[in-house]
């Protein structure tokens, strides 16, 4: 018999049949709070009854049209909406499907259009899994290990990870803006960088948010030494910070953004945007793709986008981001396991810690767990696995964020039993 591989492991034993705004069905017959959005995907939660109206409209009229090979109403659509929310100088788009080809395209156009080798990387970052995009990404091990040599010109330099060195948030980023110009002057020179790369806040890394001091600290950097900023918005973007796109609470404008996962409520849609004077510099035949723009994807995506308007997805996600924050720190304040929380909008995390400080993953790994008896679903991240995190639909409401909170007191106290002594 044939089988999935045994790598692709299950974050949760759930066998989801059916899906709704917030909710899983299980094959078991269980409703479970979903609290992973497909990994931040379903942006306007499980089949939102206008995405699913589009997608079926779209099926029905042209479910692929290649679009270097003919074009389509629902890309022509979409490129005219993303210009309606897009800063109004990132005026070009190419699609592709996954956040990680979209990376190498951003990695693409910046080498090409510099004419120079290197990339900055922020320690800590993932931008994905393929070879170039694993290459810059430094949140784990996992994804980058075993299949080397991996691509050259990746440098890396600090993200202001102020929880991980024990410091408050001015002293981490005065450090990683300095330890950047030593690296510009020791490893890369201004001369052979292309472009630094960086996401508004850590996904995979630990849901750390950056900050203003440190996002226009590289946008002054870029702009001195003639390099690009490439800003990773494949989690942040489409309303899940309390912002459109992340990089909106830093009051900076990158040169190209990166945008993927909650684009299309989960069909496979992702792309980069750039000024038209910057995408005109990438090579003739450098940007193209089989599926990259399907039909439904993008019509699926317009849907989503008029969602977000209409009922106002942004908004929610600030008003009820806070309202989830608020319970989890409560929740951390009556346990000394939680060390931190942190993120940004409807993007939160607890990071579990040993009675020492240290990272403890069997913990989070515990009440994690826990969270699934308690009928609510949540993925791990950090380095170490140590970071339980909160990525739910933006349409939650404040019934599905308390629901989740009572969740998550329940898996925390069960999970920490007898933690604090080890």
């Amino acid at each position: 018999m044939t089988a999935l591989s045994p790598h692709l492991r299950q974050a949760t034993p759930v066998v989801a049949v059916r899906g709704e705004g917030v909710h899983i069905d299980g094959e078991d017959g269980r409703r479970y709070l979903d609290f992973t959005a497909g990994i931040g995907v379903t942006s306007t939660g499980h089949c939102h009854p206008r995405v699913v109206a589009a997608a079926q409209e779209q099926v029905a009229t042209l479910v692929h049209g290649q679009y270097t090979t003919v074009m389509h109403p629902p890309l022509r659509r979409l490129v005219d909406k993303l210009g309606e929310v897009l800063p109004r100088n990132l005026d070009s788009l190419f699609f592709t499907n996954s956040g990680s080809e979209a990376v190498e395209a951003a990695l693409r156009l910046a080498r090409q259009a510099t004419g120079r080798p290197n990339v900055l990387v922020c320690h800590g970052g993932f931008h994905g899994r393929t070879v170039a995009a694993a290459s810059m990404t430094t949140s784990g091990t996992r994804f980058r290990s075993g299949f080397s040599p991996l691509m050259s010109g990746v440098v890396v330099t600090p993200f202001p990870t102020a929880f991980r060195y024990g410091w408050d948030e001015e002293t981490a980023t005065r450090f990683a803006l300095k330890e950047l110009d030593y690296t510009l002057q020791t490893i890369s020179p201004p001369a052979d960088t292309a472009a630094v790369i960086v996401e508004p806040v850590l996904g995979e890394g630990g849901y750390v948010p950056a900050n203003r001091a440190f996002v226009q600290g590289l946008r002054e950097r870029a702009d001195r030494h003639g390099f690009l900023l490439i800003l990773d918005e494949v989690q942040t973007g489409v309303g899940r910070t309390g912002r459109f796109w992340g990089h909106e609470h830093f009051g900076v404008t990158p040169d190209i953004l990166v945008t993927a996962k909650g684009l299309a409520s989960g069909f496979p849609l992702s792309g980069i945007a750039a000024p038209e004077e910057l995408m005109r510099k990438a090579w003739a035949g450098s940007q193209g793709g089989t599926y990259g723009a399907n039909a439904v994807a993008c019509a699926a995506a317009c849907a989503t986008l008029d969602v977000v308007r209409d009922e106002k997805l942004v908004e929610n996600a600030e008003t009820m981001g806070a309202r989830l924050r608020h319970g989890l720190e409560a929740v951390a304040s009556r346990n000394p396991a939680v060390g931190d929380v942190r993120g940004m909008g409807l993007m939160l995390a607890s990071e579990f810690v040993t009675g020492d400080g240290e990272p403890d993953p069997e913990t989070a790994a515990r009440v994690q767990r826990a969270a699934v008896d308690e009928g609510l679903l949540l993925l791990l991240c950090g380095a170490w696995n140590q970071v339980v995190r909160m990525i739910p639909a933006l349409v939650i409401d404040e019934a599905g964020v308390d629901e989740g909170l009572r969740a998550w007191a329940a898996a925390v106290e069960a999970g920490t039993s007898g933690a604090a002594g080890r």
